[in-house]
């Protein structure tokens, strides 16, 4: 089963592969590009009119393929199936909505989803995801290192929506460089496909690693400079992904490790804002989320992104290390 699993990541890669042209070329037609505000580094003024909605790239290929070869006799796995391509649509609608409100066409969308609507709706859907694990599929552990499993009762349902509301908004934080989020969701991805491994849930190894697959396909064209952005089309989707799978493994206690730098993005963004208003406009760094704070320093966008990479990594293999150890 890790051989097919492995080779699905495979077809998974080149699918997106092969969809990422076309997908751009559509974007690029329409002009689906995205619009950077004027409050960010002036480096990235440059990128202003790449293709976003990228995350087309991603979640079709995973749901094709997903259908194909892990959904028969395999019921569980409709979750996170449905939540990446719902969260996707979510984004679809963010993104497009931004995009019509730069080009200024006249439309219910124009302006992208307030953030009233996009939270009520993470929230709806979240709160539907916490409910279908606890009652349809009796998932309501928590795993400790060194002092096992443990059942949490009803109480896992509000775990389960604040897990999945955190990597989705902490997941979107992070998606502000070339590669930066895709890269280091599909690194945390990867380690809850390696936990699930080592719990004998084959068909959450196989959607990890289509999951995976996917992403690598969709970094090839969002490597620097980027020919498309992944959007809230991507980062939605896939942060939505990453709190099911941790859910589903009970190693949602890990997150803070595995996912590491999308940790450091959200927190930094909370303290700047917290501190800005506490202390009447002073900052504490140069520019939120973290990463804009690196490149006003002097570092460059492959630099950051290569050592939040590498940050991401050690995270992981630190996280796998220790749900072998529940």
């Amino acid at each position: 089963m890790t051989t097919f699993s492995l080779a699905t990541a495979g077809f998974a890669f080149l699918f997106a592969l092969i969809l990422g042209r076309p997908v751009i070329t559509w974007l690029q037609s329409r002009a689906l590009g995205k619009t950077i505000s004027e409050e960010g580094p002036d480096s990235h003024h440059v990128k202003s009119g790449t293709p976003t909605m990228g995350g087309l790239i991603i979640f079709i290929p995973v749901a094709v393929l997903t259908l194909a070869t892990n959904v028969v006799d395999r019921e569980s796995i409709l979750l996170p199936l449905i939540g990446i391509v719902v969260l996707g649509a979510i984004g679809v609608f963010d993104d497009l909505g931004t995009i019509l409100d730069r080009a200024k066409v006249a439309s219910r969308l124009q302006g992208g989803l307030s953030w009233r609507i996009k939270f009520s709706l993470l929230l709806v859907f979240s709160l539907c995801a916490g409910l279908v694990l606890f009652y349809a599929l009796g998932v309501e552990n928590i795993n400790i290192p060194w002092a096992g499993q443990h059942s949490l009762g009803p109480a896992y349902i509000l775990i389960a929506v604040l897990t999945i509301m955190a990597t989705t908004t902490s997941v979107a934080i992070t998606d502000g460089l070339d590669t930066l989020a895709g890269g280091t969701v599909a690194i945390a991805i990867a380690a809850y496909g390696v936990i699930a491994l080592g719990q004998e849930q084959d068909f959450l190894v196989r959607f990890a690693f289509t999951t995976v697959g996917a992403s690598l396909g969709f970094l090839w064209y969002n490597a620097h400079p980027a020919q498309v952005f992944m959007g809230d089309t991507g980062a939605l989707a896939l942060g939505g992904t990453l709190g099911i799978l941790a859910l589903m493994t009970g190693h949602w206690l890990l997150l803070p490790v595995i996912g590491i730098v999308f940790v450091i993005e959200a927190l930094s963004d909370i303290i700047q804002v917290g501190y800005f208003k506490w202390s009447g406009g002073k900052r504490v760094f140069k520019m939120a989320p973290i990463h804009n704070h690196f490149e006003l320093l002097g570092w460059s966008e492959p630099q950051i992104v290569t050592r939040f990479w590498l940050l991401g990594i050690a995270g992981a293999i630190l996280g796998v290390a220790l749900a072998l150890e529940v």
